[in-house]
C-alpha cells in the first residue's frame, strides 16, 4: 500500500500539471541555435536520435525525468536565443547529423512507428554511475541490449534509458530493429553480427500481451506458447516467423535476410525463467537498470545471451570459428561461400561407436564397449588413511578455477572424421580414442587412477582419450593399442573460446578485488568476500563459469523426452558441433592436470587427497588455510607442478575448511567429502 507522502505527492504532481514545453519547431529552432545536433542532444539525454526527432517534429513528447531535464535545457537556450535575434549564425555550417565518431554515433534509419498510447508518468530508479565506454560501433550506438519495463522504458549498458513506446510483440520488433540502435558486431570478420536482445520484465510481458506464466497452456510441458495464442498470431500477421523452438523463454523472431541483411531480434522473458538461478544468481531480482549493466557485462565481455548459458558456450564456439569465409571461385572470378581452416564446418560429423552415447544410431550393436572419459569422483579408503593424517584437525577443499577451460588451451582436436586403424603405434599428437589394455599399471592406491573416473584401477582393455594414453606414457609405461578411432585433420578448434573466456574471467575477477597481482594471503582474503562486493558481478562470474562447464556439456547433448527410443537421431546430432570426442578430450586433460598435481604433492611432501569431485580435491591438514599444507620450494616459493593459488583459470581457490572428524565420518559411509566441503547442502558443479 503506498504512504501518505506518496499519495499527497502525487497529487501536488497533478495540481502543478506537467511542465509545459514550446511547440515543435521552436525546440528546432533552438537546438539550431545552439549548433547542437540532434545525436548530441540525445546522447545527453540518454535517449535516441530518433526519438529527438519525433520531439521536433511532433509525433510524440518526452516524459519524465527527460521531460524535466529537457524543459530546462530548452529554456536556457531560450534565455541565450530570444526567437526575435536568435536565428542560427550564418557561420556556422555544422551537420545536423553527425558522419563519423563514437560519441555522435549515426542514427539507425527511421521508419513510420504507429503513434503511442499515453502513459502515465513513472519514476525510474537510480542508477549507479556508468562505466567508461568503450568504443562504439556507429551501427550499434547503444549496445548489445536492453531491459523493457512495463511503463515503456529500455534500460541499457552505460546508464541509456531509451523510450520504446510500443504495445505489442510486432511494434517492439520494428522498434527494434529500425530505431533502438542495439545490436553487437560479429566476433569474428568471417562471422555474423549478434541480434538485438530486449528482455521482457514481468510487468512488460504482460503489457505485450504474454501470460505472466506458462501455467494452463497445453504447451507447457514443453515451455513455449501454443500456436493459436493472440501473440502468436500478431507474429504471424505481421509477416514476421519463429524458429522452431517456438515462443518461448527465449524467442528468436525474424524475417529471412535480404541483401544480406539479417532481421532478427532476441528476447528474453523473465517471468519464464529466461535467466536461471544456478548460472545467474539473484539476476532476477535486480532493478531493470541494473540487470542491463550485468547483462551488458556479460555481453561485452562472452557474447550477447541467446539462450542458457549452455547455449551461449556453444555458440561462443561458433561465433569465434566461424565454419565459412568468402573465397574467390576461381572458375567464374565470384566470391563464394567456402570452408573456413581451424573451424568444424557446415555439417555434422558422425562420431566412432565407441565415442557415441548408447543412444546414439551408430551405437545401436555395437558390442565393443564405450569410452568413459568424465570427471572424478573418488574417496580414498579409510583403511589407507594414516594415524597422522586422522589426527590432523581439518580438511580443506582446493578448487581449480574452470578446471575445463584451463584444460582447452591449446588443446589440439580432431576437426574431421574419425578413421578405425588396428594396431596403430600410439602417437599423442593424433585426437582420438584408443582401446588399449592399461589395467597392468600399478600406482599408488592413496591416489585415484588418472585412467578411471572413479579412481578404480581398469580391469582389462577399455577405449582411452588421446591424453589419457599419453599419461601413461608420461609415467614410463609402455602402451600396446589393439584398435583405434583417429581423426588426421586436426586444430586448435577451442583457442579462441578459451582466450575470450578466461580474459571475460579475470576481468570479472579484477571488478570483485580478485586481481592478478596480490599474494597468496590477501588472495584468500579478497576471496572470502568477492561475491558481496558487487552482487551483479559476482552473477556475471557465476554465468562465465555456467558457460564454460554448459559449453563442454553441449558438446555430448543426449536426447530428452519421456518419448525418445534409442536409435532415433535427435536435434542436437544435426549441429556440426555435435562432438562427443572434443568433450571426451577437455574433460581427459582436465582429470590428468589434476592427476599430475596430486603426484606432485605427494612426491614433495607424502601428502594424499581424501577425496576428488570433478575439480575439488580435499587434504588433510594442519589448519584451516591451504597455506598450511600447500607444498614449498625452499626459498618460500609454491611449488612448480603443484596447486597454487590465485584467479586465473587452472590455478586454485579455497572450496571450503571443516573438521578432520567430519570428513572421516563422511568418508566411513562412503560418502565424498568434496561433495559438502563447501558447507551446507552445496554441491560440487563440475568442471568451475
Amino acid at each position: 500500500m503506498p504512504t501518505e507522502e506518496e499519495l499527497f505527492a502525487a497529487v501536488e504532481e497533478l495540481l502543478e500539471g506537467e511542465p509545459q514545453l514550446p511547440p515543435p519547431a521552436e525546440r528546432t529552432r533552438l537546438r539550431e541555435a545552439a549548433g547542437i545536433t540532434q545525436a548530441r542532444l540525445a546522447q545527453a539525454l540518454k535517449s535516441t536520435t530518433q526519438t529527438v526527432k519525433n520531439w521536433e517534429n511532433g509525433r510524440s513528447e518526452p516524459r519524465p525525468p527527460r521531460l524535466q531535464a529537457y524543459k530546462r535545457l530548452l529554456e536556457g537556450w531560450a534565455e541565450k536565443y530570444p526567437a526575435e535575434t536568435s536565428a542560427v549564425p550564418e557561420t556556422f555550417t555544422g551537420p545536423t547529423e553527425p558522419t563519423t565518431g563514437a560519441h555522435s554515433p549515426a542514427a539507425p534509419t527511421p521508419v513510420k512507428e504507429p503513434e503511442p498510447a499515453a502513459r502515465p508518468s513513472s519514476q525510474r530508479p537510480a542508477r549507479k554511475a556508468a562505466p567508461a565506454k568503450m568504443a562504439v560501433d556507429p551501427r550499434f550506438p547503444h549496445g548489445p541490449l536492453a531491459v523493457l519495463d512495463g511503463d515503456g522504458s529500455a534500460y541499457g549498458v552505460d546508464g541509456i534509458v531509451l523510450d520504446c513506446p510500443t504495445t505489442t510483440i510486432p511494434q517492439l520488433v520494428d522498434w527494434t530493429l529500425q530505431e533502438s540502435g542495439i545490436g553487437a558486431p560479429r566476433l569474428h570478420r568471417n562471422g555474423k553480427d549478434s541480434d538485438p536482445l530486449i528482455v521482457l520484465t514481468a510487468s512488460a510481458a504482460v503489457k505485450l500481451g504474454l501470460p505472466e506464466h506458462l501455467e494452463g497452456f497445453e504447451a507447457r510441458r514443453s515451455l513455449r506458447l501454443p500456436e493459436d495464442h493472440p501473440v502468436v498470431k500478431q507474429i504471424t500477421r505481421a509477416k514476421w516467423k519463429l524458429t522452431q523452438r517456438g515462443f518461448g523463454p527465449w524467442a528468436r523472431i525474424y524475417r529471412p535476410a535480404k541483401a544480406g541483411q539479417r532481421q532478427c531480434v532476441q528476447l528474453a522473458i523473465l517471468p519464464w525463467d529466461a535467466l536461471d538461478s544456478r548460472a545467474w544468481p539473484g539476476a532476477t531480482d535486480l532493478p531493470p537498470a541494473e540487470l542491463a549493466r550485468v547483462l551488458g557485462v556479460y555481453a561485452t565481455r562472452v557474447i550477447t545471451p541467446r539462450g542458457s548459458t549452455a547455449v551461449n558456450g556453444l555458440e561462443l564456439m561458433t561465433a569465434l570459428r566461424p565454419p565459412t569465409r568468402a573465397v574467390k571461385d576461381d572458375a567464374s572470378g565470384e566470391w563464394v561461400s567456402g570452408y573456413n581452416p581451424g573451424s568444424l564446418g557446415t555439417e555434422p560429423v558422425d562420431p566412432a561407436p565407441p565415442e557415441a552415447p548408447t543412444e546414439h544410431p551408430v551405437a545401436q550393436g555395437w558390442k565393443g564397449g564405450f569410452l568413459d572419459e568424465e570427471a572424478y569422483q573418488w574417496v580414498r579408503d579409510v583403511a589407507l588413511l594414516s594415524d597422522q593424517e586422522c589426527l590432523l584437525p581439518w580438511a580443506v577443499g582446493l578448487d581449480i578455477n574452470t578446471a575445463f577451460l584451463a584444460a582447452a588451451a591449446r588443446l589440439v582436436v580432431g576437426l574431421s572424421g574419425p578413421e578405425h586403424v588396428v594396431r596403430p603405434v600410439f602417437d599423442k599428437k593424433i585426437p582420438g580414442s584408443w582401446y588399449v589394455d592399461l589395467s597392468h599399471i600399478e600406482l599408488d592406491p592413496r591416489l585415484p587412477s588418472p585412467f578411471t573416473p572413479t579412481g578404480k584401477c581398469p580391469e582389462g582393455p577399455a577405449w582411452y582419450q588421446t591424453h589419457t594414453v599419453a599419461y601413461a606414457v608420461e609415467l614410463g609405461y609402455d602402451v600396446a593399442p589393439i584398435e583405434a578411432y583417429l581423426r588426421r585433420e586436426t586444430g586448435a578448434f577451442l583457442d579462441p573460446w578459451h582466450d575470450r573466456l578466461k580474459d571475460a574471467y579475470v576481468a570479472t575477477m579484477a571488478d570483485l578485488g580478485v586481481t592478478r597481482d596480490l599474494n597468496e594471503a590477501e588472495f584468500l582474503a579478497a576471496m572470502e568476500q568477492h561475491k558481496q562486493a558487487d552482487p551483479g558481478m559476482a552473477a556475471v562470474l557465476a554465468a562465465i563459469k555456467s558457460t564454460v562447464k554448459g559449453g563442454v556439456g553441449k558438446l555430448r547433448e543426449r536426447p530428452q523426452g519421456r518419448h525418445y527410443t534409442d536409435g532415433d537421431p535427435w536435434g542436437a546430432l544435426k549441429r556440426p558441433t555435435w562432438r562427443p570426442d572434443i568433450r571426451a578430450a577437455v574433460i581427459s586433460k582436465a582429470r590428468v592436470n589434476m592427476h599430475r598435481k596430486m603426484t606432485n604433492v605427494a612426491r614433495a611432501t607424502g601428502q594424499y587427497p581424501l577425496a576428488v569431485l570433478s575439480d575439488c580435491v580435499v587434504y588433510a591438514s594442519a589448519g584451516p588455510s591451504p597455506l598450511d599444507f600447500l607444498p614449498r620450494t625452499p626459498d618460500g616459493k609454491p611449488l612448480p607442478g603443484s596447486f597454487r593459488l590465485g584467479p586465473t583459470p587452472g590455478l586454485a581457490k579455497v572450496e571450503g575448511a571443516q573438521e578432520m572428524a567430519w570428513a572421516v565420518d563422511l568418508m566411513e559411509k562412503g560418502m565424498n567429502p568434496a561433495r559438502h566441503i563447501k558447507g551446507g547442502d552445496a554441491v560440487m558443479d563440475e568442471g568451475e
